[in-house]
């Protein structure tokens, strides 16, 4: 069982590493473009077969471990929603479906989970119970804005853009903390938590140009 386990440590490992390259590629190229978009799909899939690996892993004897196993649902939740996202581009949809808010819907639940986990642990002086806390949070940011723009793709042409940049730049920041924490082995609090503030920095930098864009046109 330990050797099979560790087969898909391995494997999770290499399609992480993967996607942290292919989503830095595809993060400094032109945006819209032919390589950009070859790049942000092999990201995808990159993530989603580490991501999946990990609940797997994550749920495995001698290796359970509940806020990986949260942290992947995360992972998987950005993807999927970054690439929905882009459903809303240029065709008649304007209103969201069963699958996109299943997928928000599912994420909200989870990052729920993280909080109740979190405080509990944090008045139990648990270890990195904070970051419970710090990831559910912004679990619970993400989707409830989900919520809102599913109600508002009809009257904002930049609104699809937006959600597909941030849960796509929100994905590749899980990409670089599992790199730092797992690839080259710091578990402090600051560098799980750091990649997201500056992260979501870029995210409102690019989420203001884009609505100073909108006002022009």
């Amino acid at each position: 069982m330990q050797q099979i386990i560790q087969i898909l440590i391995y494997i999770h490992a290499f399609f992480g590493g993967l996607g942290l390259i292919s989503g830095t590629i595809s993060m400094v190229l032109k945006k819209g473009g032919v390589n950009h978009k070859k790049a942000g799909k092999l990201f995808s899939l990159s993530m989603l077969i580490s991501s999946l690996l990990s609940l797997i892993i994550a749920s495995m004897p001698q290796h359970e471990n509940t806020f990986l196993f949260l942290i992947g649902v995360f992972t998987i939740y950005m993807v999927l929603a970054g690439n929905r996202a882009l459903t809303f581009k240029n065709t008649a949809k304007t209103r969201a479906n069963f699958i996109d808010k299943t997928i928000s819907g599912s994420m909200l639940i989870a990052s729920l989970t993280m909080v109740v986990l979190g405080t509990f642990g944090w008045i139990q002086h648990i270890q990195n119970s904070l970051l419970y806390v710090f990831f559910g949070a912004f679990g619970l940011l993400l989707t409830t804005s989900d919520f809102r723009t599913f109600k508002n793709f009809r009257n904002n042409n930049n609104a699809w853009l937006k959600s597909h940049l941030a849960r796509m730049i929100g994905a590749l920041i899980a990409s670089f903390t599992a790199f730092l924490v797992a690839g080259l082995n710091i578990s402090t609090l600051l560098v799980w938590m750091m990649p997201t503030v500056i992260g979501t920095a870029y995210i409102l930098y690019w989420n203001r140009k884009l609505s100073s864009y909108q006002k022009l046109i």
